[in-house]
């Protein structure tokens, strides 16, 4: 069956009334199991036998995705298929082939990069157009591209998409079906500046470069660093000293921070090891802890009010007494933030961060250590840098490289566009676009696009890319249509 992980004692039932749930789940990440299909109603391309369904898999191998008329049932399997479908399997043969069937017979099998990742998500997108598959990674569909093939049958009709496995689990996440034309290869081209030629070399630095970009994006590249850091804890007997951000802290509990001076907090009774899983719990979304510590973790989670991890360290306990084991000493416990719960699918999707929070302070500058003075009329943002540094690695390289910003409370940008800018740095406190920058093809939207390039904020960059295909799709029907549009975007 498709599993939705439960976390916090909090039923599914309780956030999501009835009618909604399903809809709500389908957006967050999904674990299929073994030898199944999960057929979310809202995956279909719009135009019969041509889309792209983009998304992020995480997986030891077989990452499927089958592509058919009707949508399939839960324990649907290609191999049994007996109407017309395409599959793609990436990274079969334990992850060292790429595989494409049609109705279950075997047309493509290529040797070569192994192209699934055990250790993070990885980005792929998956297009079909009358026959012609292309199959590509990372986050800008149509680019990328690692294989193509042509049918020369072509199956016109497939339309539903189901996200399946082989012999072990497949996680999925951020799934969008995109529309594809002819012109949308060059269109990416044109956004992304870059040519793309692909041998097996290629691919495999790229999933390693992939890999690295993944892990470095967010805040967890901040825990227990003193970069950007405005406070530290003292902790234990032997006073070790742990450097943290008031902003994180309080985006996700009651620290009763100052956000006026430097904070110093004294935690003489508190072990090390106990602080540092509260913190890697809050930056990063995930910690482990030995059993025997879970009681003092569950303390001080009380202590701050994150509570989400309080529920969790409860849960693990009652676990523990309900099987009746003694509590083990030398045994590591995994905790995970259930993301689940959260409406947004990227900042701060797994952190147990209240992104409401998060947004008013932005609004009232609360906590802020950062002056930005953009346009012509240095118009000013009070921002907050860690939450730029964890988006953007020219931001990140500009207030830790021992320049002027490095120590200045105030970075002056003459030569940017407030209002792209404005809507930039909301998406980096919601990680929404705001819909005034996504009515068609405008002004406002080429100008976040070519800002999101430039500060490197790849998710922004997606989402003004994936307007702009819908905008051109949508008025690519007639010649007026056409002229209008290439008119819109290159004046």
């Amino acid at each position: 069956m498709v599993h939705y992980q439960q976390y916090c004692g909090v039923s599914k039932e309780e956030l999501f009334p009835q009618g909604e749930m399903m809809g709500k789940k389908q957006k967050k990440f999904l674990t299929v199991a073994p030898f199944e299909c999960s057929w979310p109603n809202d995956l279909r391309f719009r135009e019969a036998g041509r889309g792209c369904v983009a998304f992020d898999a995480f997986a030891h191998n077989d990452v499927t995705v089958v592509f058919r008329e009707q949508v399939g049932s839960q324990h649907y399997h290609y191999k049994r298929d007996n109407c017309p479908h395409y599959t793609v399997i990436i990274g079969s043969h334990r992850n060292k082939r790429l595989k494409i069937e049609v109705d279950g017979k075997t047309v493509v099998d290529a040797a070569g990069v192994g192209l699934c990742c055990s250790s993070a998500f990885q980005s792929y997108w998956i297009s079909i157009y009358d026959g012609l598959i292309s199959i590509g990674k990372g986050r800008y569909p149509f680019q990328n591209l690692c294989f193509q093939w042509l049918d020369s049958n072509p199956n016109c009709t497939v339309q539903y998409i189901g996200l399946s496995s082989w012999d072990r689990h497949v996680g999925y996440r951020n799934v969008n079906v995109l529309p594809a034309t002819p012109n949308h290869l060059s269109l990416w081209k044109h956004v992304d500046f870059v040519e793309h030629d692909f041998g097996e070399d290629d691919l495999e630095q790229e999933l390693e470069d992939g890999i690295a970009n993944y892990e470095s994006w967010g805040l967890g590249k901040f825990l227990e660093n003193w970069e950007l850091s405005d406070m530290f804890f003292i902790v234990g007997k032997e006073e070790r000293v742990v450097p943290a951000h008031k902003l994180v802290l309080e985006a996700c509990g009651d620290f009763c921070l100052s956000s006026s001076v430097e904070e110093v907090v004294h935690l003489p009774d508190i072990s090390y090891s106990v602080l540092h899983a509260l913190l890697q719990y809050i930056y990063t979304g995930h910690t482990q802890i030995l059993e025997s510590d879970l009681c003092s973790l569950k303390s001080l989670s009380l202590q701050y009010k994150v509570m989400s991890l309080v529920r969790q360290c409860e849960e693990i306990l009652e676990r523990i007494i309900s099987n009746k084991q003694l509590v083990d000493s030398t045994q590591l416990v995994d905790i995970f933030y259930p993301s689940w719960l959260q409406c947004s699918k990227t900042f701060p999707y797994g952190l147990p961060i209240d992104r409401e929070r998060l947004e008013r302070f932005l609004s009232t500058g609360e906590y802020s250590d950062l002056d930005l003075y953009v346009g012509v009329h240095d118009f000013v943002l009070r921002s907050h840098k860690v939450i730029l540094g964890s988006w953007s690695t020219p931001f990140t390289k500009m207030f830790t490289n021992g320049m002027r910003e490095s120590v200045s409370s105030v970075v002056c940008l003459k030569d940017v566009p407030l209002e792209a800018f404005k809507i930039m740095l909301e998406f980096m406190y919601s990680g929404e676009l705001n819909k005034e920058a996504t009515e068609g093809i405008n002004t406002l939207l080429l100008q976040l696009l070519l800002l999101a390039d430039e500060f490197g904020v790849t998710l922004l960059h997606q989402e003004c890319c994936k307007i702009l295909l819908e905008c051109l799709s949508e008025g690519w029907s007639s010649p007026i249509g056409r002229r209008t549009q290439y008119a819109q975007f290159f004046k």
